[in-house]
């Protein structure tokens, strides 16, 4: 019999499974394709935790799988006698989401680990503050992101509020690899957890504090006073940030918030969208027919967790919503707050700006006109998070850090995404533009004739199968072993090999080290700010190719764009 088939079987046979789930199991009897998909693997905890299909199954989000994971992490930080820190824990909005972030609580609690258990469900932004603010040893988001809605997620976060990164990651895996089965899973009941003192919900007083820090940045009340009128259209796509978006933009001011009634409330399902994405177009349908009927000034979304931010500005000379990449919202909220800090006398000179690698590079004109010390990390926002760790010595001062994803952070107060706060800031700034006239979207080309008409794009090839992921990884040693010199009739002047960790200079032969970890990435830098990177993804059987370039005009840039495409092949 094949494995996965006796695994199914032990799943239906085994006391410790409840009925439900032997339920589920028994409706895919005559399914050997569904058994073997659910069954042929462990869903794998990773250096970002779970994520996967809900159902039962070994490869599957359900209790068990979940159960095991924090059996693992219990297992580690009872290793590092941190037990008594205790771990704080928030879920959004997607199906299970609640029972995970009980179940986690109650085996936290089994294994003699105080919980902090938010009432109900809270963006990531809020649960990375809550670890820094409770002092905790650890946080659990219960949470798959923009994912599709079969989708759930587990990211574990540790003591600075930022996902856990090397070395402890991988300790951390280790320790989930290594329970045995899931009868090793405890738990224990939520009036013994009670009694004890290790099960404690938590609720406003962390959200009141959150709230406050946040109010902290605002630049320009009395701007806001004068526009208090500003129309606002936001959706937060059936997820976690439609009481804590309207909280902030009230509380500083606001007075025209108008959310998309559809939309307002929490669902797993995400009946109104494909995907509950801010990315895509599609998820800002039904905003931008309101904004339409309100001749509204700015329209946001927030995802699920509310920690990726998507945004709509009219272009005042045609009239049109037009769409922002998430470079383009990150650079508009670096630009302003630069601009009124220098203003203010309130700049340090020794400012700090931390972007992923594969972000715009329109930051490096920007950081040279304020001063400010431009640094590139892996993608992921804990590499975001370690280098605000690593400068807490007060070497360089954080001001700002985005990831080309749609995701931003403009202060230390947490070390995640915080589409929360993205929020209040465009509209403080739509707010300041508005008093001169202008349009988010209006400034946005005001910022590409001073800097250049920077323009990103993203391509992807789908892997199917063991032998196409093998035959790209083939490629991508191809490439190690003969660096190309040219793209058509670019110059390449440097290759970044986050593998190797070495940078080449093809003009000089010289290399230098990457103080970076290890990535299967390679980074073309090119002239003109320039450049072209390959990274394989880390969760999916994809590889993406991203491209950078700079023009002279829009249409000089989209040019260079379709040129580049054309040429930059691996």
């Amino acid at each position: 019999m094949e494995e996965y088939l006796e695994e199914y079987n032990k799943w239906l046979n085994n006391p410790i499974f409840d009925e439900e789930t032997k339920r589920e199991l028994l409706e895919i009897k005559d399914d050997r394709k569904e058994i073997e998909d659910r069954f042929y693997k462990e869903l794998e905890f990773g250096t970002a935790g779970l994520r996967g299909i809900l159902g039962a199954g070994t490869n599957r989000m359900n209790l068990y799988t979940v159960g095991k994971a924090t059996q693992g992490l219990a297992n580690y930080i009872i290793k590092k006698n941190r037990q008594s820190d205790g771990v704080v824990i928030s879920y959004d909005s997607r199906n299970m989401s609640p029972e995970f972030a009980k179940q986690t609580a109650l085996i936290f609690n089994a294994n003699g680990i105080k919980t902090y258990l938010f009432s109900s469900l809270r963006p990531v932004p809020v649960l990375s503050f809550a670890v820094r603010e409770l002092k905790c040893v650890a946080g659990i988001m219960i949470t798959a992101s923009h994912n599709a809605a079969q989708y759930n997620g587990y990211k574990v976060y540790w003591e600075d509020g930022a996902q856990i990164s090397e070395p402890i990651d991988k300790e951390i895996i280790e320790e989930v690899r290594a329970v045995e089965g899931y009868s090793s899973i405890k738990v224990m009941n939520v009036f013994d957890a009670e009694k004890q003192g290790l099960y404690n919900v938590i609720d406003k007083e962390i959200d009141d504090k959150y709230m406050s820090t946040l109010k902290e940045f605002v630049l320009n009340p009395e701007v806001i006073n004068r526009e208090k009128d500003l129309c606002i259209v936001y959706t937060p796509l059936h997820g976690t940030g439609n009481i804590p978006v309207q909280r902030i933009l009230k509380e500083i001011g606001f007075e025209n918030v108008n959310v998309v009634p559809e939309q307002a409330e929490p669902n797993g399902n995400f009946p109104t969208v494909q995907f509950p994405n801010p990315e895509y177009k599609d998820a800002f349908k039904l905003a931008l027919d309101l904004a339409e009927k309100l001749n509204a000034d700015v329209v946001l979304a927030t995802d699920p967790d509310a920690d990726r931010l998507g945004i709509y500005a009219r272009n005042s000379k045609t009239g049109e919503y037009m769409p922002f990449t998430g470079n383009m919202s990150a650079l508009l909220i670096a630009e302003y707050r630069f601009a009124q800090l220098k203003e203010k006398g309130k700049l340090p000179n020794n400012g700090l700006l931390v972007q992923s690698i594969v972000s715009t590079e329109m930051s490096v004109p920007v950081c040279e006109k304020y001063g400010i010390k431009k640094e590139d990390v892996l993608t992921g926002f804990k590499y975001i998070g370690k280098k605000i760790r690593d400068y807490e010595n007060g070497e360089y001062s954080y001001l700002f850090g985005f990831e080309e994803s749609y995701g931003c952070l403009f202060g230390t107060y947490a070390r995640d995404k915080d589409g929360v706060a993205a929020c209040m800031e465009l509209a403080e700034a739509a707010a300041y533009y508005k008093e001169k006239g202008m349009t988010l979207y209006d400034e946005m080309e005001e910022m590409y004739k001073e800097y250049g008409y920077f323009l990103e794009d993203l391509a992807q090839d789908v892997l199917n199968g063991r032998v196409e992921i093998e035959r790209m990884n083939e490629r991508l040693e191809n490439v190690r072993k003969n660096l190309p010199s040219k793209f058509g009739d670019i110059e390449i002047e440097r290759i970044r090999d986050y593998e190797s960790g070495e940078i080449i200079n093809l003009k000089t032969g010289e290399k230098s080290k990457l103080d970076t970890p290890k990535a299967n990435v390679i980074y073309f830098e090119l002239p003109n700010n320039e450049w072209y990177a390959v990274r394989p993804s880390g969760t999916e059987p994809k590889v993406k190719y991203y491209y950078g370039v700079r023009g002279n005009s829009r249409e000089d840039a989209l040019n260079r764009m379709e040129y580049l495409k054309k040429v930059a092949k691996i």
